[in-house]
């Protein structure tokens, strides 16, 4: 039989982007919402993380709006020293869970349906089933769909290798990297993301001689310097000072290539070798602490990607890498968002929450909530330009793109009416109350504003020009 339930808006996908968009358009409006996600908890794919991960960005801008997810306080030890905390993943699952259960569900306007498999809308009615009970619904839907889960994650427990795995190799997602009982010959960490700093960080933090360690890098990448990421007050000219400097060499700069030498020369990037130029860029964030601990690994493979691992080799694309049955394999070869296409935010009954803002997931749906309460069904193209899609990048244009693309939704959010109060008022927008809190007697620290202003349009006009020469490269 099938349950019959309404709502005004149905949200498939309880994770981070899902869960922030939620919290602001409860926090703004009076509207029914229902929740469906196949999870058991809310929090997406931080229900299927590594048992050591933590959050690479700072925790006082990531989570929902209306709840604080930072403790406050500075780490006074390990990699992360002097910078603010960095949640770890059994803190994020926590943090969800309370804010469903004493932020949403309180209100008696929003219906949770975890472990349910969503199958798709018809005629204004969407259609999900209970994934452990096979129990089928069907949800009048008043006002709109919002596609919560468009960007699927991948991460090391639910992900398949790309290459082949011989029987007798021992080969392991990064989540099993605790559950190891007997000393190997060694560890071979196959992938040069976020998720392989991590392994490598958490194998040389329990004590693995960085020798035994053979770490495969398809491609290195550009990472930034978390310093210059902080939100408080005490960092203001780092992490302001930087993003002077950062457009500026942008302004400055007269190729793709020249840009990232600017940005390298002005501490906005670091890379892993000095020696080799990355071609990778993912947003990755790392300590300089981290930063010198993972230079102690010596033994790095750039041969490309493997295509088989076997009890005595590891072939790669450019050649091979002895090994042994008695060496631990680790996977860290997944993507973090396997899908890499966008679709406009606002489509007719469909929300499909996606980055708005460079590096900000959480706070880019917040806002996209927002501008929902604010226009409702109003001008849906003036929705789509204060909402406009930053691509999430991959390599060296793609960061001009997305650069360019997170400028100019700043741009229109500061020609918006009232907008500038709500963005200081909402703590995952990280840095614009600091900056508002900036004493106009603070010669130092007004300086350093006046040089983000006078930067900013000579930075955006030359990111168009490199896509614009990019775009008649393409077209020739």
């Amino acid at each position: 039989m099938t349950e019959v339930l309404e709502t005004d808006y149905l949200i498939v996908g309880a994770g981070a982007m899902g869960m922030a968009f939620v919290d602001t358009l409860v926090s703004e409006t009076d509207a029914r919402i229902l929740i469906v996600d196949g999870h058991a908890s809310p929090g997406g794919h931080w229900n299927d993380a590594y048992p050591f991960v933590t959050l690479h960005q700072p925790a006082a801008f990531y989570g929902v709006a209306s709840r604080e997810l930072s403790t406050g306080r500075k780490d006074e030890a390990g990699l992360n020293k002097g910078m603010g905390d960095l949640s770890s993943g059994a803190d994020i699952k926590s943090y969800y869970e309370q804010v469903m259960r004493h932020t949403f569900l309180p209100t008696g306007r929003v219906q949770y349906f975890p472990m349910c498999h969503f199958t798709g809308m018809e005629n204004g009615t969407g259609h999900f089933r209970s994934i452990v009970g096979g129990q089928h619904y069907e949800v009048k839907v008043a006002k709109k769909l919002v596609d919560a889960a468009f960007l699927t994650n991948s991460v090391p427990s639910t992900h398949t290798p790309n290459f082949t795995i011989g029987d007798d190799v021992t080969f392991i997602a990064l989540n099993d990297l605790p559950k190891i009982s007997e000393t190997p010959d060694g560890y071979v960490v196959i992938g040069g993301g976020k998720t392989g700093i991590d392994a490598c960080l958490w194998l040389l933090e329990t004590g693995v001689d960085p020798d035994n360690i053979c770490w495969i890098k398809s491609r290195d990448a550009w990472l930034l310097d978390r310093a210059n990421t902080q939100p408080t007050p005490e960092f203001f000219e780092a992490t302001v000072g930087t993003q002077a400097a950062y457009m500026e060499g942008i302004a400055a700069s007269d190729s793709v290539d020249d840009m990232f030498d600017h940005l390298e020369a002005c501490g906005y990037f670091v890379r892993f070798d000095p020696q080799v130029r990355p071609t990778m860029f993912h947003g990755a964030t790392i300590s300089p602490l981290e930063l010198q601990e993972l230079r102690r690994i010596k033994n790095v493979v750039r041969m490309g990607h493997v295509q088989s691992v076997t009890n005595n080799e590891i072939v790669l694309d450019q050649g091979t890498v002895p090994t042994t049955p008695g060496t631990v394999h680790v996977d860290c070869s997944a993507t973090a968002v396997t899908n890499k296409d966008s679709r406009p935010v606002f489509d007719g009954d469909v929300i499909t929450p996606q980055f708005i803002r460079s590096y900000q997931p959480t706070f880019s749906a917040s806002l996209i909530a927002h501008v929902e309460a604010t226009y409702g069904d109003g001008d849906e193209a003036k929705k789509n330009q204060l909402c406009g899609v930053v691509p999430l990048p991959e390599g060296g244009i793609d960061f001009a793109r997305f650069t360019f693309a997170s400028m100019m939704n700043q741009y229109a959010w500061s020609q918006e009416p009232g907008l500038d109060q709500w963005l200081q008022a909402n703590r995952l927008d990280g840095f614009s109350s600091m900056i508002k809190s900036v004493s106009p007697d603070d010669e130092k620290r007004m300086a350093i504003l006046k040089r983000v202003s006078a930067a900013a349009v000579p930075a955006v006009t030359k990111l168009g020009e490199f896509l614009s020469e990019t775009e008649k490269e393409t077209a020739a």
